[in-house]
């Protein structure tokens, strides 16, 4: 098995925004000590959870530069740097490798759907223009495209291909991916409702969008999965799984930073296409908050 980036619970941080719509680092810096001082486990920047999609170029290394600076070697910065333009993924990614990024991120091309001989091409050109650990981003309920277990493998063998998030929420995939690569290729769970399910399976851990709200309890879940207390694991699996539900009742990150701001962390609204949630999905979220005291 190749070195192991984290285990836990990673945060998948929101990209804090001012009313005038540029990145609000004051608030980002005030993040990334409340999530490290929670015992959040490792900072994963710019993914879909940070609005990767409409950050500049400019902006997107910025933000990861941020964090790497403030974080200050006390957990790894994981860097999202994926894109459906290959050249631009390896651009991307020696600019976050260039700034002091500890492992990069990288979803499936998304919107284009490659073929997995396409997927493996591409990993592998991007592999080979970087030297940080890669970890995969299997979502394809978002680009479109899922990455078969086959096709894991043979990226596995890459040297600097070391993990994979795995975000189908199909856990009879989990289990044959396990089963066919768990010896050669870390997992970490991609969905907050299956975070114990797929660690008794053998994920290291979690890339987490709870922990942005939680991360004390999700950092706790995961290492008591890790520690084999499935007992503590699956009882705060189930305690915090209406509020997981509630943070995924519009499209994610527009429920979290929601819920964000009415917990008074003032992380700002989403950008364009992503908008205001609707009112009762609002009053769900509310209560959902309510029932765990997280109200500001």
């Amino acid at each position: 098995m190749k070195n192991t980036i984290f285990t836990g619970a990673g945060v998948a941080l929101v990209t804090p925004f001012a009313a005038d719509g540029t990145i609000d680092y004051d608030v980002m810096a005030q993040l990334i000590e409340d999530q490290i001082a929670a015992g959040t486990d490792a900072l994963i920047i710019a993914g879909t959870t940070g609005e990767s999609s409409t950050l500049t170029e400019e902006e997107h290394v910025e933000v990861i530069r941020f964090a790497v600076e403030r974080a200050a070697h006390r957990v790894p910065v994981i860097a999202g740097t994926g894109s459906n333009d290959t050249a631009f993924c390896i651009a991307l990614s020696q600019d976050a490798e260039r700034v002091g990024a500890d492992a990069l991120l990288l979803v499936t091309p998304y919107y284009n759907k490659a073929t997995q001989k396409g997927l493996y091409i591409h990993y592998k050109a991007i592999a080979d223009a970087v030297n940080l650990p890669i970890i995969l981003y299997n979502v394809p309920s978002r680009t479109g495209v899922n990455i078969e277990i086959e096709t894991v493998a043979k990226l596995a063998a890459l040297p600097n291909i070391v993990a994979i998030k795995e975000a189908s929420g199909n856990i009879s995939y989990v289990a044959k991916l396990m089963e066919r690569c768990g010896d050669i290729i870390d997992v970490y769970s991609g969905n907050d409702d299956q975070i114990v399910p797929m660690m008794a399976l053998g994920a290291k851990g979690v890339i987490s969008v709870l922990s942005n709200v939680c991360p004390k309890e999700t950092h706790d879940m995961a290492m008591a999965a890790l520690q084999g207390d499935y007992q503590t694991a699956a009882k705060l699996q189930l305690d915090y799984l209406n509020l997981i539900n509630a943070l995924f009742i519009e499209v994610n990150p527009i429920p979290v930073k929601e819920a964000m701001n009415l917990m008074g962390m003032q992380v700002g609204e989403c950008r364009l296409p992503l908008c205001e949630m609707e009112e009762k999905n609002r009053e769900v979220l509310r209560a959902a908050l309510a029932k765990h005291d997280l109200l500001a």
